[in-house]
């Protein structure tokens, strides 16, 4: 598989589970895939996102790409407060996913570090 071909495919991915996300998060009654908390699971989705992210944008600066995925939370929480949606706005939520990102930013920028990828590095 070529460079560019690897980089398709994970932006393919990250593309699908961003719908994923954002498709569950907005549906009135989300069918309960895993029986673990709500914050578990925001935390979860971001962390994937994220990882998927850092993949698929291997040259983006990290700052952005954990920028991006915490204003896609806030904006999905604001999305939340629509009342025919039947969901509630919660900040706590938004801050499960920016800490879930930061927590995998922080571990990609030590990875990419050690590895002597510093063209990368935040």
């Amino acid at each position: 598989m070529t460079h560019q071909e690897r980089l398709t495919f994970w932006r393919l991915l990250l593309a699908i589970a961003a719908t994923f996300a954002i498709t569950m998060a907005l549906l009135p009654h989300p069918p309960q895939l895993v029986n673990v908390g709500d914050k578990w699971q925001h935390m979860a989705a971001f962390a994937t996102l994220t990882v998927l992210a850092t993949l698929a944008y291997p040259k983006a600066p990290l700052w952005r790409i954990a920028e991006r995925l915490s204003f896609l939370g806030a904006l999905i929480e604001v999305a939340q407060s629509i009342p025919a949606l039947h969901r509630d706005c919660d900040i706590m939520d938004w801050l499960a996913d920016t800490g879930a990102i930061l927590a995998v930013i922080a571990l990609v920028a030590l990875f990419r570090h050690f590895r002597g990828d510093h063209a990368t590095w935040p």
